[in-house]
């Protein structure tokens, strides 16, 4: 029997729920919603709900620990996105539709721990733009495409 990829998603503060579902479905793909508290999702067979404890990282841990080579996973969490390619997933997505690569993610944990630095050290910077039209846009794409080439390298 051929392992299929799975969704797994750091649901938290995740803005593309609902166009993870869609794609989800139209794919047949099972998707594990991870959060800190009761979230809505659909009933459906495809999705399940794992709530854990409010504990300091306790979404981020559950997810690692759940990541193998068939899992995409949606998170905007850096530290985590590195934690999961390490652990070998298929694909890291960030809700914008940026992925997260084995060759990009050593950059963007670099530039997570200055701009931390920078705050500690009372630094104002700007967050991250709002979320747009275009992010759900280059998100819904770059999900098919990964599930995609998950399915094909799972099957190969």
């Amino acid at each position: 029997m051929p392992i299929l990829p799975h969704i797994l998603v750091d649901a938290d503060a995740c803005p593309v729920k609902d166009e993870i579902y869609k794609v989800a479905w139209r794919l047949e793909v099972p998707v594990t919603v991870v959060s800190n508290a009761h979230l809505r999702v659909p009933q459906h067979p495809l999705i399940t709900r794992v709530v854990v404890s409010d504990g300091f990282d306790a979404a981020d841990d559950w997810i690692a620990e759940h990541t193998d080579a068939a899992a995409v996973v949606i998170t905007a969490d850096i530290l985590l996105a590195d934690r999961c390619l390490k652990a070998g997933a298929a694909a890291v997505l960030a809700p914008t539709g940026k992925p997260f690569t084995t060759s990009s993610i050593g950059s963007a944990v670099a530039v997570r721990a200055i701009m931390a630095d920078l705050r500690a050290g009372g630094d104002r910077i700007g967050g991250p733009p709002p979320f747009a039209k275009e992010d759900r846009s280059r998100f819904l794409s770059a999900l098919d495409t990964a599930l995609v080439q998950a399915k094909r390298a799972l099957a190969g």
